[in-house]
């Protein structure tokens, strides 16, 4: 029987001292410490309308006065943008609120304003009455509590009322100490919960927050998919061209013949200048990811800039990509602004990475063609099984084993397309392979 009335006193009175009611006790503390300075300037107002010549006189009408006039000092402050923040750090510290149901940032908007508003003349006017008995209560519940064994203070004329001097007040004044802080307990867990239940509501997500953080959110995903798309590009086009050339030069090591041993040197360099290239690549995607890790500052992953190879580079590429090439450039390709100069970089790029993939040693014919409007680039290649293979490279590489799969390459070069206003088409072309694609670019008065 002990056992269980324990327990059910556990249970009656986890919810008036546990520990999520000791934080939202805390929380209405920290409410009645923000109220003083408003309660102070109150008592400057209001007390020479009472006729009271100090603060700290004992003057009801001084003090419920001046509680009074300070909740309207303390809602025109909670008007500043930063009054949210704080209010929400507190809280979601210690109001034990579900992950999400508060707004973050300032209070931009009107609405979100007048719920802040709201929020904060509500948290400091209970904070000050609950901290106003927490500080009386306690010492006249213990003042009850040894009432009947100190009669000092029962014969003190500034101690207990002289109701206490009567015998059956002064045996149940114990019973009243006890109830005054179950009271006190139980007024500052009901005022800590109504908190805790109001504060999605006045200090939630605004629809204008929900629209913001959306657009983060997206801005957000697009940057990370297209990182995602440097990656597959960069680094898929090497693992395709390495592949290939190691395997096309394990082939014929044992080999004799001076041509394929030259082949053998050429393919290892091959091998080192791609990697090399592709780690520099790797390194400058990573420095980003790193950089979107961050606390976010204000301007949100979608601020900043991904660079990347150009059109400059594409010799480099072209010249240790692992497969032969017959390269066509009409036009000066260092005019072609840096962000179409970039992903026309990655088309290429990836278009090679589609024919080491499916043609393997089929020779590629690619075609660059720059106007005053668009830039145009068209690449093809042999269908697989349609071009003849000849000479030590083309035999071993078409027993090499090519990096298979993929899948996301052409839809990763129509995305690049449509980023830029252009189009992307591939497919059969007779017996050809063919990716044509067109970017238009900037005009003169656009941004480039």
């Amino acid at each position: 029987m002990t056992a269980a009335l324990r327990r059910s006193a556990v249970l009656l009175l986890r919810p008036l001292v546990g520990g999520r009611a000791r934080l939202r006790w805390t929380h209405l503390i920290l409410g009645g410490a923000l109220l003083m300075p408003y309660w102070l300037l109150g008592t400057v107002i209001v007390g020479p309308l009472v006729g009271s010549g100090t603060m700290f006189s004992g003057s009801l009408a001084l003090q419920f006065g001046a509680f009074a006039a300070a909740l309207p000092i303390a809602a025109a402050s909670a008007l500043f943008p930063l009054a949210r923040p704080l209010s929400v750090a507190a809280a979601r510290a210690m109001c034990g609120l579900a992950e999400g149901s508060l707004a973050d940032g300032p209070a931009r908007s009107r609405a979100a304003r007048v719920r802040t508003v709201g929020w904060f003349t509500l948290h400091v006017g209970l904070g000050g009455i609950i901290s106003g008995m927490s500080l009386a209560l306690p010492p006249f519940a213990v003042a009850l509590l040894v009432l009947p064994l100190s009669p000092a203070l029962r014969e003190n004329r500034l101690g207990m009322p002289r109701v206490f001097r009567h015998d059956l007040a002064l045996t149940l004044a114990p019973l009243a100490g006890i109830v005054s802080l179950v009271a006190l307990a139980a007024c500052a867990a009901v005022a800590g919960a109504l908190l805790a239940r109001l504060a999605p509501v006045l200090l939630g997500p605004t629809p204008s927050d929900r629209l913001a953080a959306a657009e983060r959110r997206a801005a957000d995903l697009a940057v990370r998919n297209r990182l995602a798309r440097e990656l597959h590009d960069s680094v898929g086009h090497a693992l395709s061209a390495v592949t290939l050339q190691a395997g096309a030069a394990r082939r014929i090591l044992d080999s004799d013949d001076p041509r394929d041993m030259e082949f053998v040197r050429e393919a290892l360099t091959a091998i080192e200048e791609t990697t090399r290239r592709t780690v520099g690549e790797l390194d400058s995607v990573l420095g980003l990811l790193r950089r979107d890790d961050e606390p976010d500052t204000g301007g949100g992953t979608a601020g900043g800039a991904l660079s990347g190879p150009t059109l400059d580079a594409l010799e480099g590429l072209l010249a240790h990509c692992g497969v032969r090439v017959a390269p066509t450039v009409e036009g000066e390709v260092a005019t072609v602004p840096e962000p179409v100069s970039r992903e026309a970089y990655r088309i290429v790029q990836e278009g090679l990475s589609n024919a080491l993939r499916h043609g393997g040693a089929s020779p590629v014919t690619l075609r660059i063609a720059l106007s005053e409007e668009v830039l145009e680039i068209t690449m093809e290649n042999p269908l697989p099984g349609t071009g003849p293979a000849s000479g030590p490279y083309d035999r071993a590489v078409d027993r090499a084993v090519v990096r298979p799969g993929g899948g996301r390459g052409l839809r990763g070069v129509s995305e690049r397309a449509m980023l830029l206003g252009g189009r992307a088409e591939a497919g059969p072309y007779g017996p050809l392979w063919r990716l044509a694609v067109t970017l238009p670019l900037p005009s003169e008065g656009g941004a480039r």
